[in-house]
């Protein structure tokens, strides 16, 4: 026979745990979706999108002797982009149901829109890898304003094609806190006026570059050598072609584990580069800020 006070201890067995709040893991928001230029492939119109592109003409210089007989070709070429489909399923028990906190299962709801959310993202981070370099940034060096801007004007002033505003940077959050310190690091050398760097200084990096916007993405990974491939590009560079919008369909399971619902989020959708003149990846440090 136990002697002594009754307390929480005492009685652990009879003690009911309750999850009084929950959380998923956080993931970072789909970026690439909301900066590309997106296209619906229509219902009945076959499995592939199709964009024709027409070649320039060129015109020429005449007199009034100049008897023109040098007529200019009509030319096209084609892109072509298929949507592929993306699912995830998740399977939930009816004893998971009964036994699990409410807020925890509240939590598990979002859980599967966000990892299509974040597929989506990783997706056109891929697609804009294809984008070359153009010399701009390096490997174990801090990204530049500068070289933000000098991509901006390469795209707009391309020879072959200018590529249309508006232009955005994807940056992984580590090479912003780079371009942060460019903007700022004259603070405590000399006065700083009203501007872009007292801005910046006083709260934190929300201004364009060079009109280019910068978004901040997580997803973008980096490589063994603290480094990470950030992105400057047109909207008009990449093209997100949509098939079927997102679904949700669940799927009753009588003969797994004493029962159980899966679900299904199934979405259609693949990128393409209209043109690799308009976009830029640019390499830098993307050592953890300390």
């Amino acid at each position: 026979m136990a002697t002594g006070y009754t307390t929480t201890g005492s009685l652990a067995d009879s003690v009911d745990s309750i999850a009084a709040s929950a959380r998923s893991r956080r993931q970072f928001d789909g970026v690439m979706p909301q900066l590309v230029d997106r296209k619906t492939l229509e219902a009945n119109s076959g499995t592939v999108w199709n964009e024709v592109l027409l070649g320039n003409l060129t015109a020429q210089s005449v007199t009034e002797n100049t008897v023109l007989d040098n007529p200019q070709q009509y030319d096209d070429s084609v892109i072509s982009i298929t949507p592929a489909l993306v699912q995830i399923q998740t399977f939930i028990s009816d004893k998971t149901l009964r036994n699990v906190n409410a807020n925890v299962i509240a939590q598990m709801g979002k859980m599967p829109g966000e990892a299509m959310m974040r597929k989506k993202d990783q997706d056109g981070l891929t697609a804009a890898d294809s984008f070359g370099d153009g010399g701009l940034g390096g490997a174990g060096t801090p990204i530049q304003v500068g070289d933000v801007a000098a991509a901006r004007y390469q795209i707009t002033s391309n020879a072959t094609e200018p590529g249309p505003m508006p232009i955005s940077g994807v940056f992984h959050g580590f090479c912003i806190k780079d371009m942060f310190d460019d903007l700022v690091g004259g603070i405590g050398t000399y006065p700083v006026p009203d501007g872009a760097t007292a801005t910046v200084f006083s709260g934190g990096f929300t201004l364009p570059i060079a009109s280019v916007a910068i978004f901040e993405d997580g997803n973008i990974s980096i490589d063994g050598t603290d480094d990470a491939k950030n992105f400057v590009f047109s909207r008009e560079a990449l093209i997100l072609v949509e098939g079927a919008a997102i679904k949700t369909e669940p799927r009753r399971e009588p003969h797994i584990g004493g029962g159980g619902e899966s679900l299904f989020l199934t979405d259609e959708y693949a990128y393409g580069i209209r043109s690799s003149n308009w976009g830029f990846e640019i390499v830098g440090d993307a050592t953890a800020p300390s």
